[in-house]
């Protein structure tokens, strides 16, 4: 039985993409450890990292075929919603944003699965869609079920989330086969979207924030002091880096959330240009392994999958490092599988568990699921 698990896991397993993930999150805790007191960041990350490679390993064994079953998607989806809302009646309120659920021992961010679930749910939907995909329509209805997770989260208020929610819809929806012309459509409406944002929801602080990256040098002891000090600490790491546990922009505590939001730039710091570069292929490696087994997916829905985890992981990274280095504005955006957090770190290493289980039987395509995707019954 034991051989037969091993084996199972040695024919669908993606060894160079775990190994890439393992050593990106062995980066970050390395990271976090040079600065957490009394290694408690540490401790608790390394738990996590394990539990999450469980469950990595164990998702990797399963045959996931039944997530392209409608009454799935539709629990999933209202299952979502009903834990979003239920955050404004039993979550806990941590920075401002009433996002988590506190057990004591630890605290759940359900968000972080509610981008896997949404994923899913638009790769159910384009799947069977993708012959009349230019019909607007489409467009639409798959809008309105990401406005919905977006509206839920957006209102916590948890603005970083929210942004992640969108550019998953809108990677889905470009690979989907957009025309140009909806593009075009989708960029007028975001620009819209946007403008009602700001006069009737953003509230003044990430106002203040987005000002803030305009020109942060404004307010250095304010809302620019974060990305003023992230700079200095990538800067300051030149090409070897200071070595690991002598950042001083992070040690000395000038650098802020240095686990979580700012962790590239602790990494930075410590490691230099070199550094860097190396934790850039790793990543690079993620995003390739990614792509390429959701090419070789059994039906659309397992290569939409695997894009719409690709545009996840890559938002995340653009994002974070964007802010890091002061190009854009500091939105509370981790850095995929390095960050301090245990709900985002599990939810990563499930997509990806899910994705190498889905690549157990993508050399094998079933005809009749292929059939039924494409008259729209499946």
């Amino acid at each position: 039985m034991i051989r037969a698990f091993f084996k199972k896991i040695d024919y669908s397993f993606d060894w160079l993409l775990f190994g890439a993930i393992f050593f990106i999150a062995v980066a970050g805790i390395l990271t976090m450890n040079s600065f957490a007191d009394e290694g408690v960041l540490f401790i608790r990350q390394i738990i996590w990292l394990i539990i999450s490679i469980f469950a990595l390993f164990t998702a990797s064994l399963i045959d996931w075929s039944f997530l392209r079953r409608s009454g799935v998607i539709l629990t999933l989806f209202i299952i979502s919603c009903f834990v979003l809302l239920y955050l404004f009646i039993a979550g806990s309120v941590f920075k401002g944003a009433q996002s988590w659920f506190d057990f004591g021992a630890f605290a759940f961010q359900p968000v972080d699965f509610v981008k896997i679930v949404l994923i899913i749910i638009l790769a159910k939907y384009f799947s069977r869609r993708h012959i009349e995909i230019a019909n607007i329509r489409h467009i639409l209805i798959s809008g309105f079920y990401t406005f919905i997770l977006f509206v839920l989260v957006l209102l916590q208020p948890d603005f970083g989330s929210a942004i992640i929610i969108f550019f998953i819809w809108l990677a889905m929806v470009l690979v989907s086969g957009i025309s140009k012309k909806h593009l075009l459509a989708v960029f007028f409406s975001g620009l819209i979207v946007f403008g009602g944002l700001w006069f009737f929801v953003f509230k003044d602080y990430q106002k203040t924030r987005i000002f803030s990256f305009i020109n942060p040098l404004t307010d250095l002891s304010g809302a620019g002091y974060n990305a003023y000090q992230s700079t200095i600490a990538v800067g300051s790491g030149e090409i070897l880096g200071k070595g690991v546990g002598l950042g001083s922009q992070s040690k000395l505590k000038f650098l802020p959330e240095y686990e979580t939001d700012f962790i590239f730039a602790a990494f930075a710091e410590e490691w230099g240009f070199v550094g860097v570069l190396v934790l850039f292929g790793l990543y690079g490696i993620v995003f390739w392994r990614i792509i390429d087994i959701s090419k070789k997916g059994a039906t659309n829905f397992e290569t939409l999958y695997g894009l719409g985890l690709a545009s996840i992981f890559l938002t995340h990274f653009i994002i974070h490092v964007g802010m890091n280095i002061g190009l854009l504005p500091v939105t509370g955006i981790t850095m995929p599988f390095m960050s301090y957090g245990g709900s985002h770190l599990l939810a990563e290493f499930l997509g990806i568990g899910i994705l190498l289980g889905q690549r157990s039987y993508s050399r094998v395509t079933n005809k009749e699921n292929i059939k039924n995707e494409i008259i729209g019954i499946a």
